[in-house]
């Protein structure tokens, strides 16, 4: 492969694209994502755990584009709603619903549940395939509670509600280069760098 190896991001995304950036600086890649590459096609995440969905969307987007992919996906498990969101974190709250909408959602369910059973934890899965071949893995896991009321302004999806106790704030309430080490994708992303650096430098 060239000395720039385009890395599809798979992803409409563009505060996702953004966050990969500095989690991947240093390697031989250039980002792009599906707009950018003018790919409309929607493969559907139709596994039951976030590694089915990560591996389905790298290989299928990769066969698709023709370039290095990479695919995440991720979600929120709460204990004590028996680990939902999980795999359909995105669309908990409607196909059309916005982060707000699904963090509220969320929020309401544990109305009465008291502080100290509000456990939860953001887990990414990253798969990073080449055309024709079997995608690569990585998993992170970052702890935290549900928050009584959302906080912060950085980040997306259910930042706000996720209560980190070691740092007393909310991911959304974190600075993008704390979060960007103590992430989930943070931590997937330091996981799969060795394949990145492997693949692209072929």
């Amino acid at each position: 492969m060239s000395e720039q190896t385009r890395l599809l991001i798979a992803t409409r995304n563009e505060g996702k694209l953004q966050e990969y950036e500095p989690l991947l600086a240093g390697l031989p890649v250039m980002l792009t994502n599906l707009t950018r590459e003018g790919i409309d096609h929607d493969v559907e995440e139709t596994g039951s755990t976030f590694t089915e969905n990560a591996v389905h969307k790298a290989e299928e987007y990769a066969r698709i584009s023709g370039l290095l992919t990479l695919a995440d996906d991720s979600g929120l498990e709460v204990d004590a709603l028996g680990g939902e969101p999980g795999v359909h974190s995105a669309r908990y709250a409607g196909p059309d619903a916005t982060d707000e909408d699904r963090y509220l959602l969320l929020l309401e369910k544990m109305r009465d549940i008291p502080r100290k059973d509000r456990s939860a934890r953001f887990l990414c899965v990253i798969a990073v395939a080449e055309p024709g071949a079997t995608a690569y893995t990585s998993e992170g896991v970052c702890e935290g509670v549900i928050a009584l009321s959302p906080e912060g302004s950085h980040g997306f999806g259910y930042d706000p509600v996720f209560f980190m106790p070691e740092y007393v704030r909310t991911m959304a309430q974190l600075p993008a280069e704390t979060k960007n080490r103590v992430s989930h994708r943070a931590r997937a992303s330091q996981g799969i760098r060795p394949v990145l650096e492997k693949l692209a430098g072929r």
